[in-house]
């Protein structure tokens, strides 16, 4: 009886968390842009489209902009470049530069994670 009860835990945990990119809620990107110090050293999940890539190796900085339903955001990355035009998820680290007088300056958004995007078959 305890085996199966464990076996039934460990089912229902599976069903529930599903795919680790839906795991947690996915912040709106204009959220980010409107308030980037109710955000300052947070980490937050993003979907969206990449675009724009820039890679510059010799000072080692890749970047992308990310763009979803509600704006458009820069994702520094120490990944490769995703591909463009298709969907990601990802998890990354909001900074800024400095505040001042509740006015946040050099907004940074740092990629820590990227999910893979499952194919529908």
């Amino acid at each position: 009886m305890k085996k199966w009860l464990a076996h039934m835990m460990l089912m229902l945990a599976i069903l529930t968390t599903g795919d680790p990119a839906l795991a947690g809620e996915i912040t709106p990107i204009k959220e980010i842009n409107a308030a980037p110090v109710n955000f300052d050293g947070q980490e937050v999940k993003l979907k969206g489209i990449p675009k724009n890539p820039t890679r510059l190796p010799l000072v080692n900085l890749k970047s992308y902009v990310l763009e979803d339903s509600s704006g458009e955001i820069t994702v520094l990355t120490e990944f490769d470049l995703p591909k463009m035009n298709e969907e990601i998820t990802i998890r990354a680290k909001v900074k800024s530069l400095a505040i001042v007088k509740g006015d946040a300056l050099g907004l940074t958004v740092t990629e820590l994670e990227r999910y893979e995007q499952q194919q529908k078959i």
